[in-house]
């Protein structure tokens, strides 16, 4: 069979400083609704398949050997790869275009899943496409998120913590109470936070012992203080993809994901340099779902292919790739080679300080504190 290319398409969507898992009340406006929608693909075809299979997903997400080796299956087809970087940016362009995005597969988180049920942006799958399922932990399936999951199925799950520089803070790093002493102090300017107005705010709320979700406005108000006096002067940048900043020693600390973390210290020259950190007082966790959009034109494809990466050998070669749990059972046992494997696996007893990501009814102020950090900062 002739190789089939694997057709990377980054849209010319707005630049936007928030990150993959930021919430924000609401859709964006209408006018910018409409320019991201402009970027969709053109697709060909009916929804029993034809032409190529069009994937928006966030960045670095799949293994391009896994796409192009899908493309070879007996019903696989082209893959055509777009990014995005925000769920918001999914829902908007998804909104706007009314079914006529072009994208056959897209990769929401599962708090989000919800939301665009309700909006009518998701077709509901077929599980009988889908006997791979079985394959998957009961555990992350049937969700309040998606009971049944009748329009979503796992793909990934990571856990927020942070890395620093060993040859620079010679002192053991172990909670997030450690992660603000040292970016006041040895990590001074060379530090930097995840895009991410909620996982700012929980690394604080963790440190403290305070509810991560609390709504009061007097306890945020303090949050915001000591965020944007204390913390936001020493911050150098905000970014959510931290695997080429660490892989060159760009940053002395690091708020980060563990996959994308984990991605930088094994492409280091010296993967001893960096240190993960699973913080003792807990960490936020997201699960980011296969899902397909409403008026997808390979619906028979999409079920192909998300059913093709549930089988344990390809689903191996993913986590190996991205860095992150990919909830297939027996997954952990199979990954005997995987390098810095307690960067993408948590033992029970640290699970069990990890809080699933939601949309907290303070979300428009937690978005404002976010804005105030970013001015402040000394980027």
């Amino acid at each position: 069979m002739p190789e089939r290319p694997l057709e990377i398409l980054v849209p010319a969507a707005m630049q936007r400083q928030l990150s993959r898992r930021v919430v924000l009340s609401g859709l964006v406006g209408a006018g910018a609704a409409a320019a991201l929608a402009a970027c969709a693909p053109s697709t060909g075809g009916s929804s029993g398949g034809g032409g190529a299979l069009n994937l928006y997903t966030w960045g670095e997400y799949d293994d391009p050997a896994v796409l192009k080796a899908f493309a070879k299956t007996k019903d696989g087809v082209p893959i055509k790869l777009g990014s995005y970087d925000s769920n918001e940016e999914l829902i908007a362009k998804l909104s706007a275009a009314k079914g006529t995005s072009g994208y056959d597969i897209v990769v929401p988180t599962l708090s989000f899943v919800p939301q665009m049920v309700q909006l009518g942006l998701l077709e509901e799958l077929d599980h009988a496409k889908l006997p791979n399922l079985k394959n998957v932990n009961p555990t992350y399936l049937d969700t309040d998120q998606d009971k049944g999951n009748t329009h979503s199925v796992p793909k990934a799950l990571g856990v927020s913590g942070y890395v620093y520089d060993t040859t620079v803070i010679k002192r053991d790093l172990t909670s997030w109470k450690d992660f603000f002493d040292a970016a006041q102090k040895e990590a001074a300017g060379k530090t930097s936070l995840l895009a991410d107005p909620n996982e700012i705010l929980w690394a604080y709320f963790f440190s403290i012992g305070e509810d991560i979700n609390t709504d009061d406005t007097a306890t945020l108000d303090k949050a915001k203080d000591f965020l944007v006096k204390s913390i936001a002067p020493n911050v150098q940048a905000f970014e959510s993809y931290v695997s080429s900043t660490i892989s060159q020693n760009g940053r002395v600390l690091a708020h980060s994901w563990n996959g994308d973390a984990r991605q930088g210290i094994v492409q280091n020259d010296d993967k001893s340099r960096y240190r993960w950190v699973k913080p003792t007082e807990g960490a936020g966790q997201f699960l980011d779902n296969w899902a397909i959009p409403k008026g997808a034109k390979n619906v028979d494809a999409a079920h192909t292919f998300i059913d093709y990466v549930l089988d344990p050998a390809v689903s191996l070669k993913e986590l190996i790739y991205i860095g992150y749990d990919t909830m297939v059972t027996g997954i952990k046992e199979m990954a005997t080679d995987v390098e810095l494997p307690d960067l993408i696996f948590y033992s029970e007893a640290e699970q069990k300080n990890l809080v699933f990501d939601i949309v907290p009814k303070s979300q428009e102020q937690r978005v404002a504190i976010f804005n105030e950090i970013q001015a402040a900062a000394g980027t």
